[in-house]
């Protein structure tokens, strides 16, 4: 799909705040309400926008204990264990990387105590030959 620089705008101003009227956006990219709201709909139809998103606070977040989890799996138990790991709620992304790891999942728990019970829990998954944790401290850069 060909993209223009409104269209990156465009997305860019979704990307701060996805429930932003079609009229704000037209305002701030210069265009009509007509315009940007037919781009939407082709950004739509084209597959770039698949969705929109909620973003908690920064409140929210503060009260929740986050943490990458890094995975390295047994040959051939990607597909299970990533089925296992999708039916976990507190699994807020998952990522296939590269590199001694194999998956990477964001967690995030609203204490310490859940957090530890959770990173065993995956650990003890049947497939699952080792992880590694790092708890997020802070946020220094989100889009």
């Amino acid at each position: 799909m060909q993209m223009t620089s409104k269209d990156r705008e465009l997305l860019a101003l979704l990307g701060e705040n996805a429930r932003m009227p079609v009229a704000t956006l037209a305002r701030r990219l210069g265009l009509s309400r007509t315009t940007v709201q037919a781009r939407l709909d082709r950004l739509e139809r084209g597959g770039v926008i698949a969705g929109y998103s909620l973003r908690l606070s920064e409140a929210y977040l503060a009260g929740l204990i986050r943490a990458h989890v890094l995975i390295t799996i047994a040959p051939k138990a990607l597909t299970t264990v990533t089925a296992e790991l999708t039916a976990f709620s507190q699994i807020t992304a998952l990522y296939s990387v590269n590199g001694p790891y194999d998956l990477i999942a964001i967690i995030a728990s609203p204490s310490i105590g859940d957090l530890d019970v959770l990173i065993d829990t995956i650990g003890a998954l049947p497939g699952v030959e080792r992880t590694l944790s790092s708890i997020i401290l802070s946020d220094r850069l989100v889009r």
